[in-house]
């Protein structure tokens, strides 16, 4: 599944490799510029990548894989934290350790075991049989995409939890689609 999630991301780099473009002055020339948009397909494809490895999360967990270190992995591919700022407000968080803005913390969230998160059981351990997204809409602002919506997960009895999620992508400079802010809530029940 690693292989997947790295194929996936890899791909998603080819293709705005792709959607480059040369742009000729009135003269002629012009140095040659990289287009850093990003594209709707970009977009839906990080989603895909991050719904695909939460549920393998809970799979190596109960296969006797190595999840912790697909957690980590994940973590270090698909959110800015090893190149920048990362907002993060899981779900099942709460008092000073609602925002989780170091790797360390979104990791003690999806996987547990890290002392200075107590309260964290490691909400990706469940073993998370499917999991998806509903887009209520989607910005892309240049080399930012905002999008906001729904994710649905489902547990081994068909059991569904789902979750209010805004997430911001940033493609940096090497033209990786990374996470920079990552919100999630369970809806208001009056």
């Amino acid at each position: 599944m690693l292989f997947f999630f790295v194929s996936t991301l890899l791909l998603v780099s080819l293709n705005s490799c792709e959607s480059s473009t040369n742009s000729n002055s009135a003269e002629g020339y012009e140095a040659a510029q990289t287009v850093t948009e990003i594209t709707h397909d970009e977009v839906i494809a990080a989603q895909q990548a991050w719904v695909d490895a939460l549920v393998e999360i809970g799979r190596l967990n109960t296969t006797g894989g190595d999840y912790r270190a697909f957690a980590a992995e994940v973590l270090s591919t698909a959110y800015n934290y090893e190149h920048g700022e990362v907002f993060f407000k899981p779900t099942l968080t709460h008092g000073d350790q609602t925002f989780r803005n170091t790797k360390t913390g979104a990791l003690a969230y999806f996987v547990g075991g890290v002392d200075a998160y107590p309260d964290d059981k490691g909400f990706a351990l469940n073993p998370w049989k499917s999991a998806r997204f509903e887009n209520s809409g989607v910005q892309i602002h240049g080399n930012v995409a905002i999008t906001m919506g729904n994710v649905f997960v489902s547990d081994a009895d068909g059991n569904e939890v789902m979750v209010d999620k805004t997430w911001a992508f940033k493609k940096g400079d090497d033209d990786q689609l990374r996470i920079i802010l990552h919100h999630s809530s369970l809806p208001f029940t009056p």
